[in-house]
């Protein structure tokens, strides 16, 4: 699931729109918003927003005609711990720690 993740924000327009989700919090931000904030095409954001929440990264709800988009925070920090756990462990070969995500 880790490289899964890291592999979405490896596009820079998923990496702003995951930019512009986690800073609304959760609360989120309905597509619309985000389609003003970013200048994206419906059809471009759509794409990006389906390999975001395929990740893990992206969690969407529908609220009526609208659609509330919200970064996952548990899945970032579990990507974060994951990446801190096995790359950045000593000096030698990353230790093995815990359940592994990707």
């Amino acid at each position: 699931r880790a490289a899964d993740a890291l592999a979405a924000l490896g596009n820079r327009t998923r990496l702003r729109l995951f930019k512009v989700l986690v800073r609304a919090g959760h609360d989120g931000v309905n597509v619309g918003g985000i389609q003003r904030i970013l200048g994206t095409p419906a059809t471009t954001l759509s794409h990006h927003l389906g390999a975001l929440t395929q990740a893990g990264l992206v969690e969407q709800e529908r609220r009526g005609r609208e659609v509330i988009c919200r970064a996952n925070f548990k899945a970032v920090d579990a990507v974060l711990q994951y990446v801190k756990a096995e790359c950045c462990t000593g000096a030698g070969l990353p230790a093995r720690r815990g359940r592994a995500v990707g």
